[in-house]
């Protein structure tokens, strides 16, 4: 049988490009959905065409029925104004089913496609923009997204009922017809006066309250440290000031939306009296009939409708056109690396090399990176593991990594970075694996059964986002027993024992080793006690490998190495 794609996904097929241009984005998503919008459009034309040919059929029952005296007439020109309801009622049924449908396959397909280019960017998006502006497109731009499909069915009801109502009119009266004609389309004219200014302030609105979210977030973020330095205060002002910046472009958004607002109901007004009053004088001059003076006032009231309609319509494309900018940004978000199919590459058995550095990492061995800056020996990490951005010739065997599909890369080489990540949800769902079984045992190479107790249920508890209500070691030991889990052909851990005690860093060093005997393993540390049951152990100076050897040889031969390492012991 064929594969079918699940429903979440929208029909957004895996190699569907979704264009980078909000004008262009919103024609893609039209074309995805163009079914339900021409059957929205199929209800939406007869729901309002019933409406706008109501006037009609009770100007003929007035004249063939009433000013005539034929009973017979007025029966049925008032049956046709029941069935004229009565199809209102069903099409205003399937229409609106359909602009509920079209608003949110458009607004989630819409969160397939930018979803799938975050995954896609990986870190080059929060280079590109702050975390918090794609939160906030995420929370907010996808359900305006769409805002433009839903009136769209109504929109096209209201053009077909205007240039059948402008026909009507022309027909039983020129001067009438004109003023539809002409008059109609210059009052929606007209709103582009407001509609530009709401469209600026309505994105400098967005931009600012997405900083605030960044704001917040980062906040909170780094509220631990900002109690430890006393520096709530600071953020607190930061947070107030930006607040208000955003409460100022909002009521600035709002005043302009008043007055689109109050041109929705003036300016049809304005047009309604107009047609009324060149109606009446034509009928006080015996120029058209009373049923179509009645016919004609029932038009009048009725084009507000269409009139509204149009208005809707264009400040809704507004909200749309800002938040499809918004998601564009993403959507034009290049990742670091090309994406290349993946191949089924088996990896060699073979020596992992960093040229820039000098750094080999041989089959097999527990090799560790040292260095008095930090900073260069997670670089070398990163660049093993083609975390980075752009081409470093890191060759494994005569592989160029940078010639492969990364997820080839990816399942094959694991790097577990400083700074521990967990999100929220099961916890046996976060460490992963096959089995409790493999779960307890990388729990116990990590040390980490203080932190699978300190989660309520143990492994079928639930993690708090980012695993607060652990300590930093506590995450940090998670996310060693996950890194573990993932059991990749090359491990490479950035400082994973930093925020543990000498004696729980003692257990680690031992279970460590053991448990990746035999798998090629990059530890970058500066902790003796890892280092000494390195096989392996590279002294890092400017960049480069200036010293080779184990850590033995190395404390006693090498005074920066001897240098480092103490600092480390003594930190």
């Amino acid at each position: 049988m064929p594969s079918r794609r699940p429903p979440w996904t929208f029909g957004v097929r895996p190699d569907d490009q979704a264009p980078a241009d909000a004008d262009r984005l919103l024609v893609w998503l039209a074309r995805r959905q163009w079914r339900t919008l021409v059957a929205g459009a199929c209800f939406g034309i007869p729901w309002m065409l019933s409406v706008a040919l109501v006037p009609a059929a009770v100007g003929r029952a007035v004249d063939a029925g009433i000013v005539a005296r034929d009973g017979r007439a007025l029966v049925l020109w008032s049956l046709a104004v029941v069935g004229l309801g009565l199809v209102s009622a069903a099409a205003g049924n399937g229409r609106h089913w359909f602009a509920v449908k079209n608003w949110l396959t458009a607004a989630f397909r819409a969160g397939v496609v930018a979803d799938r280019a975050v995954r896609r960017s990986g870190p080059a998006l929060t280079r590109t923009m702050p975390a918090g502006e794609v939160l906030a497109s995420f929370t907010s731009d996808f359900g305006r997204m769409g805002h433009s499909f839903d009136v769209l069915a109504r929109f096209m009801g209201a053009v077909a009922s205007f240039v059948v109502v402008a026909v009507i009119l022309l027909r039983g009266s020129l001067l009438l017809g004109m003023v539809m004609l002409v008059g109609g389309p210059l009052l929606v004219a007209s709103l582009a006066f407001v509609m530009k200014p709401l469209q600026r302030r309505q994105s400098a609105q967005r931009e600012e309250a997405g900083r605030l979210t960044a704001l917040g977030a980062d906040t909170v973020a780094g509220l631990r440290v900002l109690r430890g330095i006393g520096g709530e205060d600071s953020f607190l002002h930061r947070y107030r000031e930006q607040s208000q910046t955003v409460r100022r472009a909002g009521v600035r958004v709002a005043g302009t939306q008043a007055t689109l607002d109050a041109a929705q109901v003036l300016l049809p007004g304005i047009f309604v009296l107009v047609v009324t009053g060149v109606g009446a004088n034509l009928a006080v001059n015996g120029e058209i009939s009373p049923g179509q003076l009645v016919a004609y006032y029932g038009y009048t009231a009725f084009l507000t409708i269409p009139l509204q309609t149009a208005v809707e319509m264009a400040d809704k494309l507004i909200t749309t056109r800002v938040a499809a900018r918004r998601i564009a940004r993403i959507l034009a978000t290049d990742p670091d690396h090309p994406e290349l199919p993946a191949r089924g590459w088996t990896p060699p058995d073979a020596v992992l090399t960093d040229p820039t550095s000098g750094v080999t990492a041989e089959p097999g061995v527990l090799t560790a990176l040292v260095g008095a800056r930090p900073e260069e020996t997670a670089a070398v990490a990163a660049r093993l593991g083609r975390t980075l951005p752009g081409r470093h010739g890191v060759t494994w065997g005569a592989t160029v990594l940078d010639d492969l599909p990364l997820a080839d890369v990816r399942a094959r080489i694991l790097v577990s970075q400083a700074d521990p990540r967990l999100f929220s949800g099961p916890l046996r769902r976060e460490l992963g694996g096959a089995d409790d079984d493999q779960r307890l045992a990388a729990v116990a190479v990590a040390d980490a059964d203080d932190a699978l107790a300190a989660v309520d249920e143990g492994l079928d508890g639930e993690v708090e986002e980012r695993g607060r209500s652990l300590s930093g070691g506590q995450r940090q030991r998670i996310v060693l027993a996950r890194a573990l889990l993932r059991d990749p052909d090359v491990l490479v851990l950035v400082e994973p024992t930093s925020a543990v005690d000498a004696h729980t860093e003692a257990r680690i060093a031992v279970r460590l080793a053991e448990h990746r005997k035999g798998r090629t393993t990059v530890v970058v540390t500066a902790s003796p006690l890892l280092l000494d049951h390195a096989d392996v152990v590279h002294l890092v100076e400017g960049g480069r490998v200036v010293a080779t050897g184990t850590h033995r040889e190395l404390s006693r031969s090498h005074p920066a190495y001897h240098a480092v390492v103490v600092r480390g012991e003594e930190d």
